[in-house]
């Protein structure tokens, strides 16, 4: 009787830790595929793919019109159809993938500079000042889009930011944001006073992400509104696109 309760014993303590090492590596199975996630989700992003660069992408795309989903870090089928749709307007590739090329595009350029070997985290800066500016360029950039377009859509308001951006690239126009901005005559809002008003949020939104590289413009240098428009001259520039209330032109 002994013998028999030590085999039966024995019999169910091996199979105790049969089942202990199944259910170990079960655990482990289960943990590949979320390490898989993440690796993405530090570079190249995809259907698929989870995180706080799939937010911020999701982020960006709502507010510019392509996505309508909700901002979850989840790239599901809707977030690859705005990803494409944004790639088509932008001259891209359009496959649904987020690499450099669409980065850039997005303004995204700590994760671009991440992908490219350069500085910087995969993370995004939302509210940080952008590489390049000081916090001063940042505040006086908004507060010229809130003052020239604050009735204007996400987009356009990107745009007015992108076009003072372009100037101060251009060797045409002062080096300088402050420079572009004061320049005589240059803007209404500054000649009328409009420039002392406080941006809101969202002008400081579209002027990071007109520092970060997103121009709805496509290299425009001026933009006017044509319905109160009284220069005879800027109705001569060549038409590149129109966003809301106003003409972008080179």
């Amino acid at each position: 009787m002994k013998k028999f309760l030590l085999i039966t014993t024995l019999s169910l303590t091996l199979a105790t830790a049969s089942l202990t090492g199944i259910a170990v590596a079960a655990t482990h199975i289960q943990e590949a595929p979320v390490a898989s996630v993440e690796a993405v989700d530090a570079a190249v992003l995809r259907q698929g793919s989870r995180g706080s660069e799939v937010k911020e992408v999701q982020r960006r795309l709502k507010q510019w019109g392509y996505y309508s989903g909700s901002v979850d870090g989840i790239f599901g089928a809707g977030t690859k159809k705005a990803v494409i749709a944004f790639q088509k307007k932008n001259g891209l590739t359009a496959d649904g993938v987020v690499g450099k090329a669409t980065y850039k595009a997005l303004g995204m350029t700590a994760s671009y500079n991440a992908l490219s070997g350069g500085s910087g985290s995969s993370g995004s800066s939302g509210s940080s000042t952008p590489s390049g500016y000081t916090s001063s360029d940042l505040y006086l950039l908004a507060k010229a889009i809130y003052a020239e377009g604050r009735g204007e859509s996400y987009t356009g308001q990107v745009a007015i930011g992108a076009v003072i951006i372009n100037r101060v690239k251009s060797a045409s126009f002062p080096n300088s944001i402050s420079g572009v901005i004061y320049q005589s005559g240059a803007f209404t809002a500054v000649t009328d006073g409009q420039i002392n008003l406080e941006p809101n949020q969202t002008a400081y939104n579209a002027a990071r992400d007109a520092m970060n590289g997103w121009d709805p413009t496509y290299g425009c240098l001026y933009y006017y509104n044509p319905a109160v428009a009284t220069s005879s001259w800027i109705f001569g520039r060549k038409t590149v696109t129109v966003i809301g209330k106003h003409v972008f032109a080179i």
